[in-house]
């Protein structure tokens, strides 16, 4: 069992965690923004194929994507495909600063609001639970922690999600890092989809 009893935790870490992950965080997207562009169109192609060989078209699954930013992966068209296929799809909604997402069910050729950070989200319709969340990455680490902007949206969004839904890190295979040093915080995810190899698989479920 891992230090705090958070699996993969090291036993030796920065003593700066906070600074040691911006760093990491500035790092990490500068050379995700100096990614050709064709290079990151045929990464997406092959993350959207994995997704939907790992979701396929469960019934009654609700899947919440993202809308990409600063060069995440693409899946935009990969949503409408499978909003075509019947899988209902979903955007998460930032309401404010410290508080968990929300998710709203989206169709192709919603009409879309802005809300944090200009991030489109679907202007009208219910709130949903969705049973797949996919994250955005952008570093992670072979126990399946993901590095995000460091706004905590994500873990303490998890933390009170009900139902318990599969999540899903996507990013590009230069994402993966030794660790990034999880804190007792931090929610491991139980995919991690790259594109490149085999989607890994977090060993140990989530409680």
């Amino acid at each position: 069992m891992a230090s705090g009893g958070v699996p993969g935790v090291e036993p030796q870490q920065p003593g700066d965690v906070t600074g040691w992950r911006k760093a990491q965080r500035e790092r990490l997207i500068r050379a995700r923004l100096e990614l050709a562009a064709g290079h990151r169109a045929a990464q997406d192609l092959a993350i959207a194929d994995a997704l939907s060989r790992l979701i396929g078209a469960a019934p009654g699954a609700m899947v919440s994507v993202y809308w990409p930013i600063k060069a995440e992966p693409d899946l935009r068209a990969w949503m409408r495909g499978m909003s075509k296929r019947g899988v209902r799809m979903a955007l998460p909604v930032a309401i404010a600063l410290g508080q968990p997402l929300v998710f709203r069910e989206w169709r192709p050729n919603a009409r879309m609001a802005r809300g944090l950070w200009n991030i489109p989200y679907p202007a009208e319709g219910a709130e949903v639970v969705p049973t797949v969340v996919l994250a955005p990455v952008v570093g992670f680490d072979k126990n399946c922690y993901r590095l995000g902007y460091g706004g905590g949206f994500f873990d303490r969004t998890l933390a009170r999600l009900a139902g318990n839904p599969t999540v899903i890190g996507v990013g590009y295979p230069g994402a993966l890092i030794d660790t990034i040093f999880p804190q007792p915080h931090d929610i491991p995810m139980d995919w991690i989809v790259t594109g490149a190899t085999p989607p890994l698989r977090r060993i140990a479920a989530r409680s």
